[in-house]
């Protein structure tokens, strides 16, 4: 990685540690979130940004692509799993057992306190809005309608602008859920730091535990898989979250099961005469 040897002799000490964990731990690296490294090399989370720029990338994500881009092959952008004469079924069983590896994963790691915590907030929200960017953005659209369904006031939005201006006008007893792979977005970070002004609970369901968002959020429930870390496309983690938002909502409708099922039939009856 000669884009840090070249450049280690003008870093400070404190860059150099970050260096040199990344030089000893280059494919663990790109999967780690700022804290991480920082923890790793014994320094703060603004030293490791200190270090990105001080090679000459924006951020932090940015020197992932970079370091990425040098240490794993090509292929692997498009799938961590993937080789490069994958037929039919190979890729068939290649993405299926991402996707079932990232469930069974995140059913041995996700914190149940949490989960607990999270449905007992969603029962008593007096509203709830969800919101993600991106690829996140259809897993908060299938949680809103999950709990549309059933009878809690809620909305969803993917345009940051409308987020901003929907968290600043929440009140206590409401709710806001985001979903960010990266958990690294500074426009969702934001959303939930204004919520959270605002007085409302907020929930962050993401990849990656130590992140910004995570330390924001009033409670956190990490996903897990092997998608590698500097891409932000998320394919096995996304199954993950939608796996989790079914939890929540029927956790809350267990606990709301003569409204949830009431509304439900109503729902199942209007739409039964849009069908032939």
């Amino acid at each position: 990685m000669t884009f840090i040897n070249d450049k280690y002799g003008d870093l400070r000490k404190s860059e150099q540690k970050v260096a040199d964990s990344v030089l000893s731990n280059a494919e663990e690296v790109i999967h780690f979130s700022v804290s991480q490294l920082a923890e790793l090399a014994g320094v703060s989370d603004p030293s490791v940004i200190r270090f990105c720029r001080a090679l000459g990338f924006k951020g932090f994500q940015d020197f992932k692509i970079h370091l990425a881009q040098s240490v794993v092959p090509t292929i692997r952008n498009i799938h961590e799993s993937l080789t490069e004469r994958a037929d039919a079924p190979e890729l068939v069983r290649m993405v299926f057992d991402a996707n079932q590896a990232a469930i069974q994963s995140t059913l041995g790691t996700i914190d149940f306190g949490q989960v607990e915590r999270t449905i007992e907030d969603l029962c008593v929200a007096g509203k709830i809005i969800f919101h993600g960017l991106g690829g996140s953005a259809v897993v908060a659209m299938d949680a809103f309608h999950k709990f549309f369904r059933i009878g809690i006031p809620c909305e969803w939005f993917d345009d940051v602008h409308m987020a901003v201006m929907a968290a600043s006008m929440m009140k206590p007893g409401e709710v806001l859920c985001v979903i960010s792979h990266s958990g690294a977005s500074r426009d969702v970070v934001e959303v939930v730091q204004i919520a959270a002004a605002a007085g409302a609970t907020t929930i962050a369901i993401v990849s990656y535990g130590k992140t910004p968002l995570a330390k924001v959020a009033t409670r956190t429930l990490q996903v897990s898989s092997s998608e590698i870390g500097f891409r932000f496309e998320p394919m096995a983690s996304r199954i993950a979250q939608l796996s989790v938002i079914d939890v929540l909502s029927v956790g809350v409708s267990l606990r709301r099961s003569d409204a949830a099922v009431s509304n439900l039939s109503k729902a199942r009856k209007a739409l039964a005469r849009k069908k032939y």
